[in-house]
């Protein structure tokens, strides 16, 4: 995978992402470890390592950047003390460094999910997914890339109790079936962070006036000729 890094670093460049070297080499070691465990539980389709690198890898580096926006925002509230009963974010001072909480909705093989701990130390990652195998591949990359925000958990998200400030979901569901099912999980003050291919304007027709939609996100992964596009929700 290490031949891959100038292609890595050409990307995070059109991203305009700057990473330290040893979260370029995880993020690297990630991708090889998907690779492995692939060839044995089919956590993906993409075996070819280049198509992964664009396909996988750059498509979840492209919401970091729009994350870290949307987190910026969120941090105000939290540090007032707006945080309700039962939120995975540790208590916060003024003066303490926010920590942030993020779940990922049917992560599979951790994308986005595994790709945000690496890239956001600050943001708490739980990787839900109702398959056994994945879940316990999440924990296994946590433990091999070294990432104590990492956590893998095997189960339905609409039977979790714990709210998050962000919940996530890569070509998961229809924006109506996340929202739906993942609406517990979402703290008050937390937003929905939905990745999408084109433009999805039937699903947005299909939310409740309950789910407000504050932003269609159109998003650039450099080497991918497909769309892109993030949908941001509100509870």
């Amino acid at each position: 995978m290490a031949a891959l890094l100038p292609a890595l670093q050409k990307g995070l460049e059109g991203l305009g992402l700057p990473l330290a070297s040893e979260q370029q080499t995880q993020l690297l070691d990630y991708m090889d470890l998907i690779g492995k465990w692939t060839k044995v539980y089919n956590l993906t389709a993409v075996r070819d390592a280049n198509e992964m690198l664009t396909h996988h890898l750059l498509d979840s580096l492209a919401v970091i950047a729009p994350l870290r926006r949307e987190l910026a925002k969120l941090k105000g509230p939290m540090l007032d003390g707006s945080l309700e009963q039962g939120v995975a974010t540790p208590n916060l001072t003024k003066t303490s460094q926010a920590k942030f909480s993020l779940l990922d909705v049917g992560a599979g093989a951790g994308l986005p999910g595994v790709v945000i701990a690496i890239t956001c130390p600050d943001v708490s990652v739980t990787c839900v997914d109702t398959v056994a195998k994945k879940a316990a591949f999440i924990q296994q990359a946590a433990v091999t890339l070294k990432l104590s925000n990492l956590q893998g958990l095997h189960a339905r998200v609409e039977n979790l109790t714990q709210a998050y400030d962000v919940v996530c979901s890569r070509a998961f569901a229809s924006l109506l079936d996340f929202t739906t099912w993942s609406k517990p999980s979402l703290a008050s003050h937390g937003v929905w962070m939905a990745m999408k291919g084109k433009h999805p304007s039937q699903e947005l027709e299909a939310l409740p006036d309950k789910v407000s939609v504050f932003h269609v996100e159109q998003l650039h992964v450099p080497s991918l000729d497909a769309e892109r596009c993030i949908v941001w929700m509100r509870g």
